[in-house]
């Protein structure tokens, strides 16, 4: 079973602290690796609080743990602190206005038996 989503991005306070401890550190790892899904979406792939999920699209693939949201249902929308993992899943390309143009990510999210992508992976794939 997978579920087509359309991922925003957003920053967040607490993972600019986990980022100043490091970026290979647990708690950064925590709070970037990690995607917020519609709890109907959650249910209808049979993943648990915490499962794994893999997001891909045309440009990548990445596994991340899933976390139900705590507000109104919202299929088919998911969100993701802007972080190594969901740039990821977006080109190199910007907005006119010069931003980065990963506001809202196409990717489709399956249940996924692997491990969390890790921060080790993502550089080699930069590096490639």
């Amino acid at each position: 079973m997978a579920v087509d989503v359309k991922v925003v991005t957003y920053r967040d306070i607490f993972q600019y602290g986990a980022e100043k401890m490091g970026l290979h550190s647990e708690e950064y790892l925590r709070l970037s690796a990690s995607i917020i899904l519609d709890k109907g979406d959650m249910a209808s792939l049979g993943i648990a609080e915490g499962g794994k999920v893999l997001l891909e699209n045309e440009l990548n693939r990445i596994v991340v743990n899933a976390t139900a949201s705590a507000d109104k249902p919202h299929p088919g929308l998911a969100f993701m602190i802007k972080s190594p993992w969901s740039n990821q899943l977006e080109g190199d390309e910007s907005c006119p206005a010069g931003a980065s143009g990963f506001r809202g990510i196409r990717a489709v999210v399956s249940p996924s038996s692997e491990g969390i992508t890790q921060m080790d992976e993502i550089l080699q794939r930069l590096r490639a």
